[in-house]
């Protein structure tokens, strides 16, 4: 056995699988910044068309995906590879993959309508799929939604788009709701006025339209107001607790009895 002749060919092959490693891995870090300068020259082009947010970053994530396979499938070619064979083996394994995952389809599809129909878009506050907060993206698969303690949360597009969305910004206001219990024994028409003026005196809360302070109900402690303010929704929770101190201010006055609960008692 002749060890000069392997050690040879062993030191040529060696040499050409690292060079087409090498060559790969140039190929790889070229392709990922023509990637990345592709996407942005597209989201820029699309930027100067003044579309939303939502479409840029949807757009941007699609062709990103695109391009990333398309490079795959270029370095398996360099390595010699059958790319028409390995086409056809993405195609099955796609198939199959959708088979056994079509939810992953399925928030894909929904992540389509969302941006086609836009019932939100990034950076409306909503409420969907269990989940309320300010959408930051609309991702292929999923929507990156940060609720109000600060929590990134991430949804399924199906599951958002297969339930009621509330859209808190769509509507350039939107109405407080809190409740009042005053006592049966005082004077009802003096708490409205009173309430009212407390409310209109908040700060970011709307002229119009005006507060409603209305008697909601009744309970055996007495009248029961609705206290509804109306503000911008990103005013909303200084509203919210801006209206409960102006409550416990207006009621708490002496003017105003504690409301306690009146039971008649009959003798027997």
């Amino acid at each position: 056995m002749d060890w000069n002749s392997i050690s040879h060919f062993l030191q040529n092959k060696l040499a050409d699988v690292g060079l087409q490693i090498l060559g790969a891995l140039a190929l790889y870090i070229v392709g990922r910044w023509l990637i990345g300068f592709a996407v942005g020259l597209v989201q820029k082009a699309l930027s100067r068309q003044h579309l939303e947010p939502t479409l840029l970053r949807f757009a941007g994530n699609t062709i990103s995906v695109v391009l990333n396979i398309t490079l795959v499938v270029a370095i398996l070619g360099y390595f010699g590879v059958q790319t028409t064979t390995f086409a056809a083996l993405l195609a099955g394994a796609g198939l199959a993959i959708g088979s056994a995952w079509g939810g992953l389809l399925a928030n894909f599809a929904a992540g389509v309508f969302l941006v086609v129909l836009r019932p939100f878009k990034v950076g409306d506050f909503i409420s969907a799929g269990g989940t309320t907060g300010a959408v930051e993206e609309i991702g292929l698969f999923v929507t990156t939604v940060n609720t109000g303690d600060n929590v990134r949360t991430y949804v399924g597009n199906n599951k958002l788009f297969s339930d009621n969305i509330q859209n808190f910004t769509a509507n350039p206001y939107r109405r407080v709701d809190l409740v009042a219990q005053i006592s049966g024994g005082a004077d009802a028409h003096v708490a409205i006025a009173r309430l009212k003026q407390a409310v209109l005196a908040i700060p970011n809360v709307k002229q119009e339209p005006a507060p409603d302070v209305v008697i909601l109900t009744f309970t055996p402690a007495g009248p029961v107001l609705a206290v509804r303010p109306y503000c911008h929704n990103d005013h909303y929770w200084q509203v919210y607790f801006d209206t409960n101190m102006a409550i416990r201010e207006v009621l708490g006055d002496a003017v105003f009895p504690a409301p306690m609960p009146a039971y008649a008692i009959k003798n027997v």
